[in-house]
């Protein structure tokens, strides 16, 4: 084992002893905890080299399944059609913009969502079917739950810009920066996210695909 191989193990090893947690939880200005709000650590100096990644969003039940996904550049997503029809996904949005025409199963190539901003999900057949992709620039990024809560671990000590964000929100809460050090920290997060309005689904039997 080299010298060079020897050091670099044992700072890994090191930054992984340093390592903390951040558990946020995201609340409305009423108190109502706010399910899938985007909780994102940027590194104010020196951002960890990018690795492959993929995720999946699927249609399942003439719905997308999960309406909120958060990705890091460069990830390829799937889009598995689960249904016994056929779905048409597209996204006009200038983050990402892309078409996969009516189709059933899986596509054979995932979509590489390689700029970072906001994407939004529609199906060309289905017009109450929407989803959210939230593509950054850093690995430390959680969603929170049902319970509102996020939790974001393995964090290298150092200062990060926090941001927030959510599909629904009223307005961005300003980013600020924090500093992340040996020992796990709790945050609260008030956000004003307008609740969600579901459109009005055709019967089953109407489906045309």
């Amino acid at each position: 084992m080299t010298l060079k191989y020897c050091l670099a193990a044992l700072f890994a090893s090191c930054l992984s002893a340093q390592a903390s947690t951040l558990e946020v939880h995201v609340s409305t200005p009423a108190g109502k905890s706010v399910e899938d709000a985007a909780v994102v650590l940027e590194p104010v100096a020196g951002i960890p080299p990018p690795r492959e990644a993929r995720a999946s969003i699927a249609q399942q039940d003439r719905d997308f399944v999960p309406y909120v996904t958060i990705v890091r550049t460069g990830t390829a997503i799937d889009f598995p059609n689960r249904d016994p029809l056929k779905h048409h996904v597209y996204s006009f949005s200038s983050a990402k913009r892309f078409e996969i025409k009516l189709y059933a199963g899986k596509p054979a190539q995932p979509v590489i969502f390689d700029k970072p901003g906001e994407v939004a999900l529609g199906c060309n057949i289905h017009d109450w079917m929407e989803a959210y992709v939230l593509v950054v620039n850093t690995p430390y990024f959680a969603k929170t739950s049902l319970q509102g809560r996020a939790l974001l671990a393995d964090v290298p000590p150092g200062r990060y810009r926090l941001r927030f964000w959510h599909p629904r929100q009223k307005a961005e809460p300003p980013a600020h920066e924090i500093e992340i050090g040996g020992r796990p920290a709790k945050l609260e997060q008030v956000m004003d996210v307008a609740a969600r309005v579901f459109k009005p689904r055709q019967p089953t039997d109407a489906e045309l695909y």
